[in-house]
């Protein structure tokens, strides 16, 4: 399985947060700090975390399970669609609407 390092996250630009006025205090633990008024993540934290989420969404394909792909940002929506499409999982690529699983009538 391929594993998220610090410099390809770098170079993706995965430690730019939020500008700074936009940010939950719950979310302290995880700023490194800020640089010119956006929020710098910290990946040393990103880095093990990522490497942990994609073990198990790993273990969830390897066992047939459904996942879902969300994304609902217009420059997400087409590789949101081919990516899940090439899996054979569904996806939602446009506006999610309260309610789209918890009323979901199976």
């Amino acid at each position: 399985m391929a594993q998220v390092n610090m410099r390809d996250l770098l170079k993706a630009g995965a430690h730019f947060g939020h500008q700074t006025r936009y940010w939950n205090p719950k979310m302290s633990k995880y700023i490194f700090g800020a640089r010119n008024k956006i929020h710098i993540i910290n990946l040393e934290q990103t880095v093990p975390a990522m490497n942990e989420a994609l073990n198990f969404v790993q273990s969830l394909a390897e066992n047939k399970n459904k996942i879902l792909f969300v994304g609902t940002k217009r420059s997400a929506a087409k590789i949101i669609k081919e990516e899940a499409q090439r899996a054979g999982q569904p996806y939602v690529n446009h506006r999610w609407l309260g309610g789209m699983l918890t009323n979901y009538k199976t």
